[in-house]
């Protein structure tokens, strides 16, 4: 357990960091999802519609230090090619 106060402060502070970034990954997880399942159910307008609503959210992450940005990079690299394959 945290004994000084700089340390109860950190413990504190850390807190509240995970809830604000563990609330950060949900949203982002939800953008994704709701790309992969226009996706799944073949519809290219949705698709190419939830994919440009779920790239600012994960630029979005990076910039917060939830997510790095290579794996966002990976990503969004990923999802567009299927969306384009779905659009081709």
């Amino acid at each position: 357990m945290a004994n000084t106060p700089q340390s109860k402060k950190r413990a504190r502070q850390n807190e509240t960091r995970f809830a604000i970034n563990k609330a950060r990954r949900s949203r982002i997880r939800t953008f994704v999802r709701k790309v992969e399942e226009a996706i799944a159910s073949g519809d290219a307008a949705a698709a190419t519609a939830a994919l440009r609503a779920a790239q600012p959210e994960l630029a979005r992450g990076v910039t917060k230090g939830v997510l790095h940005k290579n794996t966002v990079s990976r990503k969004i690299s990923r999802l567009s090619s299927r969306v384009n394959a779905l659009n081709a």
